[in-house]
């Protein structure tokens, strides 16, 4: 018989509350067809896996480690190529090589891929010239061309998420265990990066550090063919757990452990509109023995904070909950304090990560939703500064990002301009880096990152000193 160490908890107890940004499907009996199919299908990841990652970001609430999680923004049929998931693949390899040298501490890579089919939206309908459709929600649940056929919610569409889901992840196992992610490889990227950069001067010497260690560690007899470790890496996926009949169809009792996991992904999240303590995403995630997440905004208090790890993390389990902070750049100095105060006061041990993204989404002056680079930047950096004021660590960043060459984001190294946003603008949902603004953001990130760990190397040696 399964358990779950949630008491009075079941794959379908989420079923008896209010379930916010859920589409409504004209046929429910066809939903539930689809839904008791994708039961019986194979699970996308294994138990096993997740608690390896749930061990990994153990090592990120005690400052050994550092939390990478990034990708799309929503994840598109249309757009389903092995050319783009493996540029997304890369430029998170990229930045994560250059956090790890500069940190000299293991980086935690987590995608927003293999899942990230749903989205939220502030408003149910969308009105053009006065006619009133659905919203889209992301492509399993409808299609964002603005036709009746196409934006009526159809069940049918999890079954292709699940599908294209299930090849991106055998695509990312081969990447990630097949030679592709060489550490030689993987830096011979960054150099050519570098050569091209407007701002190479200031990354230079990253990658001459990187260089060396990389000759040293071939004149020790560290190389692929002796090290696995040199040419594999643990990558895990997660997405936002939103459409909860899709979750709880994917959820498995893992037989050596008789706990319940959602197999969907690695880690599931839930957002700022569905983290009510009284509703049904929080009730479906407190139940799965996944690491778990959730964003917190500006306008969340200290005791919303506390009474969500109370019911997502009654035991205070290291590693089983990433704290998504997404305040933007003019909030985070402000919002942010109280709640990491409340966290340290209440002795509850979390992942805390930036997202500095959603905080910083505007509207440009020709129409294109889009976020400054500048301000992103401001968010990460003053996420940093809160941790060091409260001498907490700041142990991730959470980014929609790509590895294609789109202009949506403005400003970084690039310059791209307002009036660049028509160029490659192919977003469906929100704007993401692109891959030289996400290496960017790397480069950048990794000198607060070493500061960070430097900070944190001399308090400890000062209390060992102090006995």
């Amino acid at each position: 018989m399964a358990t779950s160490s949630a008491k009075g908890w079941r794959p379908d107890t989420w079923t008896r509350l209010r379930a916010f940004q859920q589409p409504e499907y004209p046929d429910a009996s066809a939903r539930a067809e689809v839904e008791a199919r994708l039961g019986s299908y194979p699970p996308l990841v294994f138990a096993g896996e997740a608690r390896h990652l749930k061990e990994e970001l153990a090592r990120v609430c005690r400052g050994e480690a550092f939390l990478l999680q990034g990708g799309d923004c929503a994840e598109s049929f249309a757009d389903f190529h092995a050319n783009s998931i493996r540029d997304t693949f890369r430029v998170l390899l990229q930045m994560a090589v250059v956090l790890t040298f500069a940190a000299s501490c293991p980086v935690v890579k987590v995608g927003r891929l293999a899942g990230q089919f749903a989205k939220p939206r502030s408003q149910s309908v969308e009105v053009r010239n006065g006619i009133e459709l659905p919203a889209y929600r992301g492509d399993i649940v409808n299609g964002i061309e603005f036709s009746v056929a196409a934006r009526t919610p159809d069940p049918a569409r999890m079954l292709q998420a699940y599908t294209q889901a299930a090849s991106t992840l055998n695509l990312l196992r081969a990447f990630a265990q097949g030679g592709f992610a060489d550490l030689h490889r993987v830096h011979g990227w960054n150099l050519e990066f570098i050569g091209e950069a407007p701002m190479a001067d200031q990354y230079r010497e990253l990658a001459d550090r990187i260089t060396e260690t990389l000759a040293f560690m071939e004149a020790c007899g560290i190389t692929a063919s002796t090290s696995p470790e040199v040419s594999q890496t643990a990558f895990y996926t997660s997405h936002e757990a939103l459409l909860l009949g899709y979750e709880q169809a994917l959820t498995r009792i893992d037989s050596s452990s008789s706990q319940w996991y959602d197999t969907s992904a690695h880690l599931l999240w839930v957002g700022e509109r569905t983290r009510q303590p009284d509703g049904a995403h929080v009730e479906f995630l407190r139940g799965v023995s996944n690491p778990v997440g959730f964003k917190a905004g500006p306008g969340m208090l200290p005791e919303e904070l506390i009474t969500l790890l109370d019911l997502l993390n009654p035991e205070n389990e290291p590693g089983r909950v990433v704290v998504i902070s997404r305040m933007g750049a003019d909030r985070v100095l402000e919002a942010l304090p109280p709640l990491v105060r409340s966290v340290q006061h209440e002795g509850r041990e979390v992942v805390w990560s930036c997202d500095p993204m959603h905080g910083n989404t505007e509207k440009s002056a020709n129409g294109y939703k889009t976020r400054q680079f500048d301000r992103i930047l401001t968010e990460v950096r003053r996420f940093f500064e809160v941790h060091e004021a409260e001498g907490t660590y700041a142990g991730g960043i959470h980014v929609e990002m790509t590895g294609a060459n789109v202009t949506e984001c403005t400003g970084g190294a690039q310059a791209i301009s307002e009036q660049d946003l028509a160029d490659r603008y192919h977003t469906y949902c929100d704007p993401r880096l692109n891959a030289s603004q996400s290496l960017e953001l790397a480069f950048r990130l990794a000198r607060m990152l070493r500061k960070e760990r430097a900070r944190r190397g001399a308090a400890a040696g000062g209390d060992e000193d102090g006995g």
